[in-house]
């Protein structure tokens, strides 16, 4: 395996371990800031996953997810994409295995956006139809989302780096 290579895989890798550690955070958190000490480094780290979930989630309580008494850093439907980023990721780089030599054609935007009419549905219903949705409906529908993006992103950089270490992909 070439030096080009094994960045390429080091990368991906980095890709899937990222979106997983993400997805794990957001589940241990509620239960650091529940059972530690706000002095302790582990209450820093977890206060940390709720910044990172301000910045990307509106946060709002009663769309979200509570363990230990505790609102998660992120709302259900944010949960729903992150807690499928890991599966998608993984998706990507098991049927990379092997395609070295070979070229697949994806059609990565038209799966996302199939992906995504779960979520659209739901966002239409609350919306559109002042229906109300529950937060388990709401992770579930993003869940494909989550997933799809994941697997695009995941075979994106591995197609990039494939083709820059001089790997003819048919």
């Amino acid at each position: 395996m070439s030096a080009r290579q094994s960045r390429a895989a080091a990368l991906a890798v980095a890709w899937l371990v990222g979106g997983t550690s993400w997805a794990a955070a957001l589940l241990a958190a509620p239960y650091i800031v529940t059972h530690r000490a706000p002095h302790q480094p582990a209450y820093a780290a977890a206060s940390g996953v709720y910044l990172l979930g301000h910045l990307v989630c509106h946060q709002r309580a009663s769309r979200s997810f509570h363990l230990w008494g505790v609102q998660l850093p992120v709302c259900a439907r944010c949960t729903g994409l992150y807690a499928a980023t890991p599966l998608g990721a993984g998706w990507a780089l098991a049927l990379a295995q092997g395609r070295a030599g070979r070229r697949r054609r994806t059609n990565r935007g038209r799966l996302v956006a199939l992906a995504a009419v779960p979520t659209v549905v739901t966002l239409a219903l609350e919306g559109l139809g002042g229906a109300w949705v529950s937060n388990l409906i709401r992770a579930i529908a993003a869940l494909p989302l989550g997933g799809a993006a994941a697997w695009a992103v995941s075979t994106a950089l591995v197609e990039d780096a494939a083709t820059r270490a001089g790997w003819r992909l048919r």
